[in-house]
Formats: C-alpha cells, sequence, structure tokens
C-alpha cells in the first residue's frame, strides 16, 4: 500500500481529482457586492418563494448543487456520493436536499470550514477509488443562522461593529476521476485538479465572544496554513491565492499579524493572501465585521476563484474555509470558540 500522507497533516493526491462542475445561488444581499457576475442565480427574495427561510436555504442548496452536476455534463444517477453541510441543527438544509435528490448522502458539520471539509473528504474518495462522481456543497443563510445562534431578526437587535453577515449563499462543486476518458474541458476553460489537502486541528484561542467570530477563527487558519507549507516544503508564493474562508475585515488583520508574527514576508501576505469573507461584500453594504456562513466560502470558490482557474487568471489556489465550532449552547455555558480550518489546493492542469 503507497501511503499519500506527507508532513503531519497533509495528503499529496495520486489520482489528483478533476473540479468537473460547479454552481451557485445567493441572496440579494451578496448579488450587491463586488462578486455578483459570477453567481449563477440573484435571489430578489431570501424566501425563495418558500414558507420558511430554512425550507428556502434547502431549496438554494438543491438548485446550486443541481447547477453544478448540470454543468459537468451528467446527471444525479452519474453521482456516486453527496457530502454536504449547513449551520442548522441536524443538518436540515443539506438533509432536506438530499432527501428531493436522492443521492447517496454523507453529511458533514464542519462549521463554516464545512465546503473544504467535503472538498478534502470528497477528494479522498475519487482518490481512493471508492468514487468516480462526488457532488460536495455547502450553504448559509443570514435569517437562519441567526434564528438558531443569535436573535431572530424581527427583534430588531443592534449587531456590534465585529459582528460578520451570514451569507446567503449555496454552492455545489462535482470532484470526478481524472481516469474518466470521457472528460473533456470546455471551449477556453483550463481544466483545474484537486492537487493536495491539510486537514486542520480545532485550535481554541480563548474568545468568548460570539460577535468576534474572526478573531476565534484567525489562530486555526494560521496553524492549517503554517502546516500545509512546512509538510509540503512550499513557500507563500508557491500559490497565486491563499483564501481563507470568512475571517472576515478584522480576522483578516489578525491573520496577517500572526502570519508577519511567525516569520512570513509582509508584502508576501499581502499580495498572496485574501479572505473570501471581505471579497464577498465591501464595507459599504452595512456588513460590519465581513461575511461569515457555510455559504460564504462556498460562493466564492465555486462563483468566483474556480471561474478565474478556468480563464487562468489563477493557476494555483490554497482554499481554507474556516470554521466557529460552537453550539447554540455553549456561549451560555462559559464556553470559549473553538476554531478550525481545512486546506484543499487546486492548481490549472
Amino acid at each position: 500500500m503507497v501511503y499519500k500522507k506527507v508532513g503531519n497533516q497533509s495528503v499529496i493526491f495520486s489520482e489528483k481529482p478533476l473540479i468537473r462542475g460547479r454552481g451557485t445561488v445567493v441572496g440579494q444581499k451578496e448579488g450587491e457586492g463586488p462578486l455578483a457576475k459570477n453567481f449563477d442565480i440573484i435571489l430578489d427574495d431570501d424566501m425563495y418563494g418558500e414558507k420558511s427561510w430554512e425550507k428556502a436555504e434547502s431549496k438554494m442548496l438543491k438548485e446550486a448543487m443541481m447547477k453544478a452536476v448540470n454543468r459537468a455534463g451528467i446527471t444525479e444517477k452519474d453521482i456516486d456520493v453527496m457530502l454536504s453541510g449547513d449551520l442548522l441543527n441536524q443538518l436540515m438544509s443539506s438533509s432536506f436536499m438530499a432527501r428531493d435528490l436522492h443521492i447517496p448522502f454523507l453529511g458533514l458539520y464542519g462549521a463554516c470550514s464545512t465546503m473544504t471539509e467535503s472538498l478534502v473528504l470528497g477528494s479522498m474518495l475519487i482518490d481512493g477509488g471508492f468514487a468516480k462522481n462526488v457532488l460536495v456543497g455547502a450553504s448559509s443563510h443570514f435569517c437562519t443562522a441567526e434564528r438558531q445562534f443569535r436573535m431572530p431578526v424581527e427583534h430588531g437587535n443592534q449587531r456590534p461593529p465585529s459582528a460578520q453577515w451570514t451569507a446567503t449563499a449555496a454552492g455545489g462543486v462535482v470532484v470526478s476521476s481524472a481516469s474518466d476518458v470521457a472528460l473533456c474541458s470546455s471551449a477556453g476553460q483550463n481544466r483545474i485538479r484537486v492537487e493536495s489537502a491539510t486537514v486542520g486541528k480545532v485550535i481554541d484561542a480563548g474568545i468568548k465572544d460570539a460577535n468576534q467570530m474572526g478573531a476565534a477563527m484567525a489562530p486555526a487558519a494560521v496553524d492549517t496554513l503554517l502546516n500545509h507549507l512546512e509538510d509540503t516544503q512550499r513557500s507563500l508564493d508557491y500559490y497565486d491565492l491563499v483564501a481563507t474562508g470568512d475571517l472576515g475585515f478584522i480576522g483578516k488583520d489578525i491573520m496577517m499579524d500572526l502570519l508577519a508574527g511567525a516569520g512570513l514576508n509582509k508584502k508576501m501576505i499581502f499580495s498572496h493572501y485574501d479572505d473570501c469573507g471581505t471579497m464577498l461584500f465591501t464595507k459599504e453594504q452595512d456588513v460590519h465585521g465581513g461575511g461569515s456562513g457555510c455559504g460564504c466560502s462556498a460562493c466564492v470558490f465555486a462563483g468566483h476563484l474556480l471561474k478565474e482557474m478556468e480563464q487562468g487568471k489563477i493557476k494555483k489556489l490554497l482554499l481554507m474555509s474556516t470554521g466557529a465550532m460552537l453550539s447554540t449552547i455553549s456561549p451560555f455555558q462559559g464556553e470559549s470558540i473553538p476554531g478550525i480550518a481545512h486546506a484543499v489546493s487546486l492548481e490549472v492542469e
């Protein structure tokens, strides 16, 4: 048996799974942001014609997944397994989506790191020969997250400046075996392969304020990035872009400071690093600390970053979705907020 693990936490894929299709659905506010042109569907009503926000989120995820499948040129019957997660209790959005699609399903919870977690595990299934086509995705909705983790939006509670805006968004990606000779890239588009991955550790910085998610998650992102670079014997400038999931404006600044403190070149950090939570919105959109939620990195990755790779504007990408592993009750029990980040390296063929 050939072991594919390198260093302490990373794996190098021998199969180099192929990104075959992608799909996104975002809410009205996300559609007013700087990445609007990259999304497949922009809602003009965040209820999406449903009777509840939770049903709307599940419908968004289903549509994003189907967009990815259709763009891949296959059908649901060609998908061997589907991996997905969200922020709701018992993975409500993903479970109801899976109920409708009738595809073998593995539900995942990594908080806002779920998109990368599903991509890591999906790529492992492909690389291990357990599947030919895997559908991965994640979703979130501002109103469902507010209702579950903070205060229902009907209360009109004032949000502190550090609070982040949970993205109303869903993203789906089809990952396929590159050995399938029927695969071919669309005209004018580069083929994108999953090259390696680093599974993150839970890192707890002792942050207890649920309105300081960026500060809680940044140390985990730093730990994963440094371990990825050490395991793969790479420097930061190996990548055209390193994108964290949703640290937001505050967490991004903390991340950059911590990386500089760890000895990385400040100019290199500034030119090679960004955060999905700062890319999705502008500060003028009144999102306070920036974007967050499972759907944040999911839609930025599946909509914007993969499109940039298809066009050759980004050739090497390290995606690190970040998650705050709190529950609805842990802050009230005096618990701190553990963070986690997983990394996936993607390269243009």
